[in-house]
C-alpha cells in the first residue's frame, strides 16, 4: 500500500508544462514572465515543421518575426556574389534568432535553413501587435527584454569589430 502522504507528488510537475511553455522559458526575450504570461504567450505562437535544406525565411524577405528552435539544426547563411554560402552561425535545440523583426519590417539580412527536421516556434510581430493592445503590461515586459538582447548583441559586435580593427592596424 502507497503512504500517500510520503508519496512524491513533485516528480510530474515539469512534465505539466507543454513543449512550447518549456521553450519560451528558456528564451531571454521572455524572460521574467509568470506561468499566467507564458500561458497568454502560449497561445500566440506558432509551430512549424521543415525538411532538411527547407529555408525557413530566404535573405531580402520581409521579417515576420521569432523563431526558437524546439528541435532539429538551423543554419543562417549569407550568400556571396558566387552564389557561395557562407554559414554566419549554427543554431540548435533551445536557440532563437529573428528577434529583431519584430521590431521592424526591414528586409531579412541572412537566410534560415533547416539542417534537420526542424520544429520551430514562431512569434510573429502580428501576434507582438495583438498582445500590445490585449495586454500592454506583458507587451512592455517584452519589448523590454527585447531591447535588452538587441543591446547586448550590439556590443558584442561592436567588440568584434573593435577587435578586427586593431588585429588589421
Amino acid at each position: 500500500m502507497k503512504n500517500a502522504l510520503w508519496e512524491n507528488i513533485f516528480r510530474n510537475r515539469k512534465k505539466d508544462e507543454s513543449e512550447e511553455a518549456l521553450a519560451l522559458k528558456n528564451v531571454p526575450v521572455f524572460d521574467d514572465l509568470d506561468p499566467k504570461e507564458i500561458g497568454a504567450l502560449e497561445k500566440l505562437v506558432h509551430k512549424r515543421t521543415y525538411k532538411p535544406d527547407e529555408f525557413v525565411f530566404r535573405k531580402n524577405a520581409p521579417g515576420e518575426g521569432l523563431y526558437i528552435i524546439l528541435t532539429g539544426k538551423v543554419d543562417i547563411v549569407t550568400e556571396d556574389e558566387n552564389g557561395s554560402q557562407n554559414i554566419v552561425a549554427s543554431l540548435k535545440e533551445g536557440d532563437f534568432f529573428g528577434d529583431l523583426a519584430l521590431l521592424d519590417e526591414a528586409p531579412r539580412s541572412a537566410s534560415a535553413i533547416a539542417k534537420d527536421h526542424s520544429t520551430l516556434l514562431g512569434f510573429f510581430r502580428p501576434d507582438l501587435n495583438a498582445l500590445i493592445k490585449r495586454n500592454p503590461q506583458l507587451s512592455v515586459k517584452i519589448i523590454l527584454n527585447l531591447a535588452s538582447v538587441i543591446g547586448e548583441r550590439l556590443r558584442n559586435t561592436n567588440e568584434l569589430l573593435a577587435k578586427a580593427t586593431m588585429s588589421n592596424s
